[in-house]
C-alpha cells in the first residue's frame, strides 16, 4: 500500500528516466485519440476547473495527474481558447506540493477581480496517519498568464458539523459580495452544500448550509455550482451514494441540479423543485459553468466517472471533457444545446433523406469517426426508429426511440471495447414528442447526443474498431420520414 501511494502521489520530476517518453509513445499509437475534444497531453484528466471568461480568452483548467491513469497527484492543466471551438494547451497552471496543497491541487473556479483572474480551489493533504485535511487555497493569474499562489490559505479549517470531505470552491459576485459554495459531507455521512462570502477573496466568512430538501441524499456532493438563469436559482451539483431507481441514477456517481426561487443569501435558503439529472448517458460527471462574454451561461463536464476504467488507460492516457453547451430554462427544466460557435468545426457536408418502411438505409456520404450528425424523424407510425452509427460488420451504437414507451435509447452493448458493463449498457429516458431530432457529436472514442434541442442529453464514451464508420437509418414496425444532415469535423 505503501508504495502505491508513493507512485501515486510523486510529481513530475519525480518521473524515472524515460516514464514521460514512454506515456508520450504509448499516446501516440492509441487509436482511441479524440480530434476535436480537450483530453489531456498523456496521464489523466478529471473535472473541469477555472472554467472563466477573462481578457477576451476563455480560461478552462481540469485536473491532470500526468505519471498515470490513476487518480494521484493532480495538477491544474490550463488550456484557453477564443471561441469555445478550438482550443490551445497552454501547460501547467497550478503545481500542487506546498504546505497547503501537499497531495494535489484539487477542483476549484475562477472569478475576474481587479484586471486579474483569481482561482480558488481545494488543497489536498494528508498528515503521518493518512488522515485528510482540505484547505481551501487562491492562486492569482495577471494579465500576462503569470500565476502566483498565496502562501496561506483563505479558509484553513472545516466548521464544525462537518468532516474532512469538503472541497470544490464554487465563486460568484452578487451586488458587489464574493460568495462561494463547497461540497460538504455533514457528520453523520450525508451529503449538502454550503456558502461563505468574503469582500475581498481573501477573507471569507461562514453563511452556513445551503438550506433544501434534500437532507438525506447521497454521502457526498462533489462539485457544486451556483447561478441565475432567468431569474430562477440553479444549483448544479454530483451527489455520491444515489441508488439506481427506474431509468434514473443508473451511474456510478450521479450529476443533476434543483432549480427554485434565486438563492437567499442572508439566510442560505434555496427553495426548489426535485432533483433533475444533467444527462442521460454512461459518462459525465464534476460540470462546471461560466458566463460567455454575451450574457449566456456555459457548461462544460468530465466526459467519465470516478472509479471506471477505460480502454486507453493502457494507451498512457485517460478521459476528456464535453463540449460547452448553452444552458437554458425552459418549463423549470434545462435545456443544453451545444454552443453555436462548434458550428466552425463544420467542414464538408452532405445531406439525405428518405420514408423508411419497415427497413434499415444508408445515404451516399455518410460515414466517418469524427462528424456532426443532425437527424429528423417525423410523420412516424414505426414503433421504433432512429440511427446506428459507428456501425461495422459486428459493431453499432444504437440510438433510438420506442413510440410504445415513449423512451429515447442508447445501447452500447455492441460499441466495441467494452467499458462498465456492470453497471449495464443500455440508457433510458422518457420523452413525449410526436417529431424526434437527434444531433450527435461523434469523435474517435465518443458520442455527445442533443434530443430535441438539447431537452435530453447523452454523453458516452464508445470504443469501435477504426473500421467501424457505418451510419445507418432505421424504422421498425411501420415508416418514418427521416431528414438528416452531416458534417465532417
Amino acid at each position: 500500500m505503501t508504495a502505491l501511494r508513493e507512485e501515486k502521489y510523486r510529481k513530475l520530476e519525480q518521473a524515472v528516466p524515460g516514464e514521460l517518453e514512454k506515456l508520450q509513445d504509448l499516446v501516440k499509437n492509441c487509436p482511441w485519440r479524440q480530434t476535436y475534444h480537450i483530453q489531456p497531453p498523456y496521464g489523466l484528466l478529471n473535472d473541469p476547473n477555472g472554467f472563466t471568461f477573462y481578457q477576451g480568452e476563455y480560461h478552462l483548467f481540469y485536473q491532470w495527474f500526468p505519471l498515470g491513469t490513476f487518480h494521484g497527484m493532480k495538477y491544474w492543466y490550463h488550456t484557453k481558447s477564443k471561441d469555445l471551438a478550438h482550443w490551445d494547451n497552454v501547460g501547467i497552471g497550478i503545481e500542487p506540493g506546498d504546505a497547503h496543497d501537499s497531495h494535489g491541487a484539487y477542483s476549484g473556479s475562477g472569478i475576474v477581480k481587479d484586471g486579474k483572474l483569481y482561482l480558488m480551489y481545494t488543497g489536498n493533504t494528508r498528515d503521518e496517519q493518512w488522515n485528510r485535511h482540505p484547505y481551501q487555497n487562491l492562486a492569482i493569474m495577471d494579465s500576462s498568464g503569470m500565476i502566483t499562489k498565496l502562501d496561506h490559505p483563505v479558509i484553513d479549517s472545516v466548521p464544525p458539523g462537518y468532516t474532512d470531505h469538503f472541497r470544490d470552491p464554487k465563486v460568484w459576485s452578487s451586488n458587489g459580495e464574493y460568495y462561494c459554495v463547497l461540497g460538504a459531507q455533514r457528520t453523520n455521512g450525508t451529503g449538502c452544500a454550503v456558502m461563505y462570502s468574503s469582500q475581498d477573496l481573501h477573507t471569507w466568512n461562514f453563511k452556513g448550509e445551503i438550506s433544501t430538501k434534500l437532507t438525506d441524499f447521497g454521502y457526498m456532493w462533489e462539485c457544486p455550482d451556483y447561478f441565475e438563469l432567468d431569474g430562477q436559482g440553479v444549483l448544479l451539483f454530483s451527489p455520491q451514494g444515489i441508488e439506481p431507481h427506474g431509468d434514473y441514477y443508473q451511474n456510478i456517481f450521479q450529476s443533476g441540479y434543483i432549480v427554485g426561487q434565486p438563492l437567499d443569501l442572508t439566510t442560505s435558503k434555496l427553495e426548489h423543485g426535485e432533483f433533475q439529472e444533467l444527462d442521460r448517458g454512461f459518462d459525465f460527471y464534476a460540470q462546471q459553468t461560466t458566463a460567455a462574454a454575451d450574457g449566456r451561461r456555459i457548461l462544460v463536464g468530465w466526459m467519465g466517472l470516478p472509479d471506471a476504467n477505460y480502454p486507453t488507460d493502457n494507451h498512457g492516457w485517460a478521459n476528456c471533457l464535453t463540449l460547452p453547451r448553452e444552458l437554458t430554462l425552459q418549463g423549470g427544466k434545462i435545456h443544453q444545446r451545444p454552443v453555436r460557435e462548434l458550428e466552425k468545426l463544420r467542414k464538408q457536408g452532405v445531406k439525405g433523406e428518405a420514408i423508411l418502411q419497415d427497413e434499415t438505409k444508408s445515404f451516399a456520404g455518410f460515414e466517418g469517426m469524427t462528424y456532426e450528425l443532425v437527424c429528423e424523424f417525423t410523420n412516424t407510425d414505426a414503433e421504433q426508429f432512429g440511427i446506428e452509427f459507428r456501425a461495422g460488420e459486428n459493431e453499432k451504437t444504437v440510438l433510438s426511440y420506442d413510440r410504445n414507451s415513449k423512451k429515447v435509447i442508447l445501447d452500447r452493448s455492441l460499441s466495441g471495447y467494452p467499458v462498465a458493463v456492470e453497471y449495464g449498457s443500455v440508457r433510458r429516458c422518457h420523452l413525449d414528442a410526436e417529431n424526434i431530432k437527434f444531433q450527435l457529436y461523434v469523435d474517435t472514442s465518443s458520442v455527445e447526443i442533443f434530443v430535441n434541442d438539447g431537452e435530453e442529453v447523452f454523453t458516452s464514451r464508445i470504443f469501435p474498431s477504426r473500421e467501424s464508420t457505418q451510419i445507418r437509418f432505421f424504422a421498425q414496425g411501420g415508416t418514418a420520414a427521416c431528414r438528416a444532415s452531416l458534417w465532417k469535423i
